[in-house]
């Protein structure tokens, strides 16, 4: 079995329903794989050894193709790998997870993913480099039906 990193493996970084429903191809290339595999490394790894159970990957990596099927842009950082949507498996919320990344990891964007205030449904956070991560703390909310991103801690829309 192929892996992106100890804890990742090919079908969860890749297997996407819709991308088998609309039989997409969602297979990343060798420079996509690196960007992956350095996510999993400065984000995905630090964050499961400290909560100390299994997180679940929604989303990882995505074809521009898959992006635009899930009305997503095809610009997404999931299609270049540097991107990756989780769910907590075990005793650490979703909150909790997204507050370490926060307060702990170096990222690129760290969304609230929805959910209420005091958990959100699920995290968004992706990772660059370390010289060019902006480090943006974002909250996804529904905003006359269409999603809006705003500061998380100003919650002024960007």
């Amino acid at each position: 079995m192929r892996f992106i990193s100890k804890n990742i493996s090919w079908d969860m970084a890749v297997k996407s329903k819709t991308a088998e429903k609309h039989d997409i191809e969602n297979i990343p290339n060798e420079n996509q794989i690196q960007e992956m595999k350095k996510l999993a490394k400065n984000i995905f790894e630090p964050l499961q050894e400290w909560a100390g159970h299994p997180i679940h990957v929604n989303s990882f990596f995505r074809s521009p193709e898959l992006c635009l099927k899930l009305k997503s842009k095809a610009t997404s950082q999931h299609t270049k790998g540097q991107a990756i949507d989780i769910d907590s498996l075990g005793e650490k919320t979703n909150a909790d997870l997204f507050n370490y990344i926060k307060d702990y990891l170096k990222f690129d964007q760290l969304i609230w993913e929805f959910g209420d205030d005091e958990n959100p449904d699920w995290i968004h956070v992706s990772f660059v480099n370390e010289k060019t991560n902006r480090g943006n703390v974002l909250k996804a909310i529904k905003h006359n039906k269409k999603t809006k991103y705003v500061f998380y801690d100003a919650e002024k829309e960007v």
